[in-house]
Order: structure tokens, then sequence, then C-alpha cells
């Protein structure tokens, strides 16, 4: 959802405000397992054509959508409802001459674009690349569940990739080699606190890999559930908890007692939410009382550069601390999230 794709952003960038979602260097697009992408207009080829199907038939009914729905659009944009077409328009996105603006609420406006002068093949290796880099160690397989192709087709994308085979708890997957320096490196610090929104890619994660994650079988029943998601709330690189929002009230769920420096951090997370919220957020701990802090040689602090420590009313110009995956999890750098200086949201991927 694009509110969704705001907060992901705004966990990774320094000032997003409420409307940063509609920045022309982004689009909507029905992506991976056609659902709802935000993604840098000049990716729309590898989110879109890069799914097209290798097979004659999967390709010739995406082609033929596309072409029924650009002759019904005829220039205009409408809602996929009035298309009436149903579900089936979306069939048409991976030809990649489909466009949508989504708000969460209404059904999504479509119309369409022309086709980006993309072969297919280049585009599904650069969407493997990508998963690779965010998402690796992985396998062909889990690749195809993510993309949503077939199994044969993600298996050529990854024998087209310069690849290194890797032993995982999971068993053996595979990284790009151009990542391994980066899974050699030392993890840097972790931010403070940050809250992710439902389907952050941060634990876009199925089957085995949820465990690595969140070892807890009740607490991956919380966060991983059967309908819509909840947030996920990191602190010091942990997922500690969840929590929904309702208007302008936050409500986190902790799956432990946290320190009174935690639970400042999470406040002011919250407080921070670019959510163009009217009244003040708040964030209700559900209870949970703090246990002391610990001394500040053992605490875990955000990484500003101005070295400013975040507590419930400090208010300063965001310097966006990396997310950091904990011990149990992946490295900072090959999930994307490396302690580099924020880039410009033109060049900056939302879903991947």
């Amino acid at each position: 959802m694009p509110r969704a794709a705001l907060l992901s952003i705004h966990a990774r960038v320094e000032r997003a405000h409420p409307s940063i979602w509609e920045h022309p260097s982004l689009v909507q697009v029905w992506g991976p397992r056609y659902s709802t992408y935000v993604v840098s207009a000049r990716d729309r080829a590898v989110f879109t054509l890069g799914r097209l199907p290798d097979d004659t038939r999967g390709r010739q009914r995406a082609e033929d959508v596309a072409a029924r729905l650009h002759a019904v659009l005829d220039g205009r944009r409408i809602t996929d409802r009035e298309v009436g077409k149903g579900y089936r328009v979306r069939y048409a996105a991976p030809t990649g001459t489909v466009l949508i603006r989504w708000e969460g609420a209404r059904a999504p406006l479509v119309w369409t674009v022309p086709r980006p002068e993309v072969d297919p093949r280049d585009a599904c290796l650069e969407l493997a690349r990508r998963y690779l880099h965010v998402f690796g160690p992985a396998t062909p397989a889990s690749f195809a569940t993510w993309a949503g192709i077939v199994a044969g087709q993600a298996l050529l994308a990854f024998d087209a990739l310069d690849l290194t085979p890797v032993r995982t708890p999971n068993g053996d997957a595979w990284i790009l080699s151009s990542d391994e320096p980066a899974f050699r490196e030392r993890v840097g610090p972790a931010a403070a606190a940050r809250l992710l929104p439902s389907g952050d890619t941060y634990y876009l994660l199925q089957g085995a890999d949820r465990e690595l994650l969140v070892p807890d079988a009740a607490q991956r029943a919380a966060l991983w559930t059967s309908r819509v998601w909840p947030g996920a709330v990191l602190v010091g690189g942990e997922i500690v908890g969840t929590w929904r929002r309702a208007n302008a009230d936050v409500t986190v769920q902790p799956w432990h007692r946290l320190t009174r420096a935690e639970c400042a951090a999470v406040e002011a997370e919250a407080a921070l939410l670019p959510v163009g919220c009217v009244n003040p957020v708040s964030a209700d701990l559900q209870g949970k009382h703090p246990t002391p802090a610990p001394s500040p040689s053992s605490a875990r602090l955000p990484c500003y550069p101005s070295g400013l420590r975040a507590t419930a009313s400090a208010r300063w110009p965001r310097q966006r601390a990396p997310i950091c995956w904990g011990q149990r999890g992946r490295s900072v750098a090959h999930a994307g999230l490396a302690s580099t200086p924020p880039r410009d949201v033109g060049g900056k991927r939302v879903k991947l």
C-alpha cells in the first residue's frame, strides 16, 4: 500500500514527508505476485517485464489482456472496477504497459503507458539480481515464489548471474559474488528503534527464513498473521514486537519488557512518523512496564552523526541511522541498508 511505502521510505530516508510516495520519480505497479509496489520509475521494466511469462500460453494471456485494456481505456484513467474485468486486469501488468494509483481505501486508478524498451530476459535477470542483493542467501525456488514466476524461469536467471554458493542454517543457497565482501564486513551499530510497516522488505520472508529472524513460534504467528500483517517494532536491530496505527494513535505490543531507554526510543520514533496527523502520535506500550535502562557502556544507542540521543521529546532534522540485522539475521550491507548517507528518493527502491 502507498502508506506502507511511505513508512518504508521514512525508516530509511532522511526527512520523509507524507506525500513523498507521490514524488515524480516513483510509480505504482502491480509487481511480484500482482501485489502493489511503489518503485523508481526507471525500474518499471524490472518489476513488470521481469515477470513476463516465458511460456507461450502465459505470455499470450498477458499480451491479450494488455491489448484489450488499452482499447477499453483509450487514454483514460479509470478504476479497475470500471474496467469490468476484475482481477484479470492485473494479468496485463507483466507487459510493462500498466500503471496504477492506489491510495488504499478506494479502487485503484488504471492507465496504460508505452512498453519499456527492455528485453524481458534482461529485466528478469536484473530482478533476480535485486532479489539476491536484498534477500540472499537465496535459491531459485525462493526467487520463483517471491516473484510469482515458474521455477524454470528463475533457474535460468540464476544460471546467468555470477553467484557464490554458501551454506546456511536452512541449507545450501547462493549470494551474488559481488556481495561477498559485504557479508564479511563487521556489522555496524543498529538504529535505536524503527517502526516498519506491514509487508516491509525487512521481514517479507517465507518458510524457514522466518525462523531465523523470529525464532519463537508464537511471536512468528503474531507477526505473520493469516490476514493483514501488523507492523514490526525494531529495537537495536531485533524485532521485539508488533504495532498498528489507528488515526493518530500508535499501539505497540512488545514481546518482552523494554528498558526505559528502549521505550523512549520507540516513542520518539512513533512521534516522527510522517502520517500527516494533526494530533501528536502517541505510543501505547500495552501496559508493559519498562525495566531499568542498562548502563551507558552496554546500552545500544542510535548512530546519529550529530551524536543526539533519542528521547520522547526530541525534535531534530531527521538523520537516519541504519536499520541493522541482529545476530540471528542477515548482514546490514546485503540487506541494502548499509550505514551510508541517505540516498535521494529518486534512486530509492522501496520494496526491493
